[in-house]
């Protein structure tokens, strides 16, 4: 039985949740976008006149993946996203949200940080 690469799994994830995000009716307009000292965002996405900076977190174990949605990594992503929009011009709303992949399921949760 041969161990999955982390990083791998990692991306696959993120495919996932991307299609996952698209079928929802969300444009993705990066993924893996990295500010400078700040931290990375896994996927922008927009809908409805509303930019989401999505966090995916996924798992294959019996520790839920939520757990690593962590007040310090929170905040390292509304830093990110403050960033994005700065750099971008962009003057809208946006939403924190977080994208759980266990297994093959998918969970979208909306507002993290209310």
């Amino acid at each position: 039985m041969t161990r999955e690469d982390p990083k791998t799994f990692g991306n696959q994830s993120e495919t996932l949740a991307t299609r996952f995000l698209e079928q929802e009716g969300f444009v993705i307009l990066e993924r893996n976008y990295f500010a400078r000292k700040l931290g990375e965002i896994d996927i922008i996405a927009k809908r409805d006149d509303v930019l989401h900076f999505i966090e995916v977190k996924s798992g294959k174990t019996e520790f839920d993946p939520i757990y690593n949605i962590t007040p310090t990594k929170l905040r390292k992503v509304i830093n990110s996203a403050h960033y994005y929009l700065k750099t971008k011009k962009l003057d809208m709303p946006f939403s924190i949200d977080a994208l759980i992949v266990r297994y093959d399921e998918v969970e979208f949760i909306e507002n993290v940080t209310l």
